[in-house]
């Protein structure tokens, strides 16, 4: 592939016979989606299929975090838009033999 080229032209894709160029990972996922005009999408999935990473050649992406349930607890994206639901993390620190908590 040069530098530069997208997945459809590298390929020799032929958007007007074959429509959109699909590439999916081994649980369906679309992994990679691209246009006739060359706009391209690329998504990362983690082990419970969650979208955790979007990115397309206009530049934008967000990323994503998920809790144990399948729950969105995080979002942040190229714009700066950032929705934090995240637990804090509780901090305990030691000093003078005793425990303390950090409070948030």
């Amino acid at each position: 592939m040069k530098d530069g080229q997208t997945i459809g032209q590298w390929l020799n894709w032929d958007f007007k016979t074959k429509g959109v160029l699909m590439i999916k990972d081994n649980n369906g996922n679309v992994i990679y989606s691209e246009f006739q005009r060359g706009y391209w999408v690329k998504n990362k999935f983690d082990s419970q299929d969650n979208r955790i990473y979007l990115e397309n050649s206009n530049g934008y992406w967000n990323k994503r975090e998920f809790d144990s349930k399948g729950n969105q607890t995080y979002l942040e994206d190229s714009n700066g838009f950032i929705l934090d639901n995240r637990t804090p993390e509780i901090k305990v620190i030691k000093y003078n033999g005793r425990n303390y908590q950090l409070i948030p």
